[in-house]
């Protein structure tokens, strides 16, 4: 206002409207006082500045404006005022309104009273003052008119049925393709169980499956999903596998998972035994079958006696095991050599427990393990059956005439059929068949010369002696220790794989049958076969009502005789279907039958089985 002339403000003039104004100036005459033309001018709209919303005022303390709304608020009431706190839990701008923080140093205080009030509902206003953060806010009426960013309003809950629990723990269920959500329970069993060897990479070269699909199918076992759930909503996690595959998986994860167990189970005993050391539990760590697991536990189980490498050891030996490869120089046989003690009477003695300790040491290294499993992987190995020395009374020539085609049996372990594997393991427990796997010897002699030239070769200088029972260590290794090994492997995973087929096979056939298509509203002729006591006919109708049972001899002679009968009974009851059933004498019963439709023996019906 103080823009403005002191005749302006002076003056008192009508208001004049805007259809008016056109007017006025033309009955105004040029020669009037400048003060009416300066009144007027456009620039300076007086009735348009008069409107304008007055100037900021200064902000009133907080704590005064709070007394005079708290003031008022108590004149229509006799309830006390209750005075509230912000909620610390919000987020609280800072004057500069770019980052958020809270006030941890503001404790919580539960207000009693809105709990007793069950009608009403209170509500807090936290906002924040420029300048003044941490004040608090008086409550104020509910308008109609906007409320500021800086205000939020929380409402309290009416009762509280918490009773002073601590909240539930929330954890991710969500699963991206490309972040990994970490499993609770899963991470617990790695920590647990940290073998030497990463269970998604055994997992991809056992099954052919990428490493990523397998680390996926993990997860989604760990998660505890079930098959049918993967493969119909989480087919891009899998690759698009089928169940089958998925089972195969999990199989050999469980079993991974139970090797892990029983690993550190067997080290916990060895702990409590006092017998563990870093040698062994490096050897059990890394085992990845149960028949490695027990070819290092063995020794020491209860009521073992224990191995040679292991009584070596105990006679003081190993430091000279040890210095024939890292220092073969200072190595000297005869100073091992004690008259008195059993086992170290003589130098022989003392080579022969060195050597016992070498090829104890070869048998349980991961690298040598792993070169002659592959080199038997490039080599023709095979599985020989032969008839076993008939020495019980209890074998039967008839179960020994069951097994005649595996008497002199060999095959390539590679291009054996799962059947025959099945029939060569019942020959072998029935005392029938002795099974052999042969091993060429020249899968021996390139790990003998693998092990000398390279894994085993001594770091310095070793004389002719000591390389000498080098190769023997390395060969009784062989022989003793790793041979068996090798054996023990290609039977159990010749066996396993079998018994898998087996149960397929009889899942394909299963699923065959279920699918056959129903025969309602026809009469049926069901044939159970038999060679001895003839095949048992019945007849049933429609609604499941047995009409005729009969049995005729097809396999003793006498089928043109009985192929009468069984087409009396097909005329007699109108039937044109028969089920024949799965047991003796099948094949050669559908045989009889197919040929009989052959040459339409039962015209006019048309005959089907």
């Amino acid at each position: 206002m103080s823009a403005f002339s002191k005749r302006t403000r002076t003056a008192t003039k009508p208001s004049i409207s805007g259809d008016e104004l056109p007017s006025f100036l033309k009955s105004s005459s040029e020669s009037e006082d400048e003060q009416y033309e300066e009144e007027w001018d456009p620039k300076k709209e007086v009735a348009c500045k008069a409107r304008m919303p007055k100037p900021k005022v200064p902000r009133v303390e907080k704590n005064s404006l709070t007394k005079k709304k708290s003031a008022v608020a108590r004149k229509g009431t006799k309830k006390p005022a209750m005075k509230e706190e912000p909620d610390t839990s919000l987020p609280i701008a800072t004057p500069g309104g770019k980052e958020k923080m809270t006030l941890p140093w503001l404790k919580k205080e539960e207000n009693v009273n809105v709990r007793c009030s069950a009608k009403r509902l209170p509500v807090k206003k936290v906002s924040s003052i420029k300048g003044e953060p941490g004040l608090e806010d008086a409550e104020e009426p509910s308008t109609s008119a906007t409320v500021s960013k800086r205000e939020v309003k929380v409402e309290e809950s009416g009762e509280d049925f918490t009773f002073d629990e601590p909240p539930l723990k929330k954890f991710k269920t969500g699963c991206p393709q490309e972040n990994r959500v970490k499993n609770v329970a899963s991470g617990k069993l790695n920590e647990d169980h940290n073998m030497n060897w990463d269970i998604v990479q055994v997992l991809s070269q056992r099954t052919d499956i990428e490493e990523w699909v397998c680390a996926n199918i993990i997860k989604l076992f760990n998660d505890d999903n079930t098959i049918p759930f993967i493969v119909r909503y989480r087919k891009e996690l899998i690759n698009n596998l089928e169940a089958d595959a998925l089972r195969e998986v999990q199989q050999i994860m469980e079993e991974l998972q139970t090797l892990a167990k029983k690993v550190h189970v067997s080290i916990q005993k060895l702990e409590k035994e006092e017998k563990l050391s870093g040698s062994i539990l490096t050897a059990l760590l890394n085992c990845k079958t149960l028949e490695e697991l027990d070819h290092v536990y063995a020794p020491y189980k209860t009521g073992s006696k224990g191995t040679k490498a292991q009584r070596a050891r105990q006679l003081g030996l190993e430091q000279a095991a040890n210095l024939l490869i890292e220092n073969p120089k200072e190595l000297k046989l005869f100073f091992y050599v004690k008259s008195n003690v059993e086992g170290l009477s003589t130098i022989e003695e003392v080579k022969s427990g060195v050597q016992h300790i070498l090829a104890d040491m070869v048998a349980k290294d991961k690298e040598t393990l792993d070169f002659i499993r592959d080199l038997c992987q490039r080599k023709y190995i095979c599985i020989q059956s032969s008839l076993a020395k008939l020495t019980s009374k209890k074998v039967n020539e008839k179960d020994v005439n069951k097994f005649h085609l595996y008497q002199n049996f060999s095959c390539n372990i590679k291009n054996i059929q799962h059947h025959q594997i099945l029939a060569i393991n019942r020959g072998e427990n029935l005392k029938i068949l002795k099974v052999k796997i042969n091993i060429p010897d020249g899968v021996k002699n390139e790990f003998s010369r693998w092990c000398v030239n390279k894994r085993w070769r001594p770091k310095a200088y070793a004389n002719p002696e000591l390389m000498e029972l080098l190769r023997y260590s390395i060969e009784d290794s062989y022989k003793r220790l790793i041979y068996p090994l090798l054996c023990r492997e290609f039977r159990s995973k010749l066996t396993s794989d079998a018994e898998k087929e087996s149960v397929m096979m009889f899942g394909r056939n299963l699923r065959q049958l279920l699918l056959t298509s129903p025969v309602r509203g026809r009469t049926l002729m069901g044939v159970d076969p038999g060679y001895k006591h003839g095949c048992k006919l019945a007849i049933i109708s429609p609604t499941s009502q047995i009409l005729h049972t009969d049995i005729v001899y097809l396999h003793s002679g006498k089928g043109i005789h009985e192929a009468e009968k069984i087409r009396k009974l097909l005329l007699g009851h109108n039937c044109g279907t028969i089920v024949i059933g799965n047991g003796t004498a099948c094949r050669e019963t559908e045989a009889y039958f197919a040929d009989l439709i052959m040459k339409k023996y039962f015209a006019p019906l048309d005959v089907t089985y």
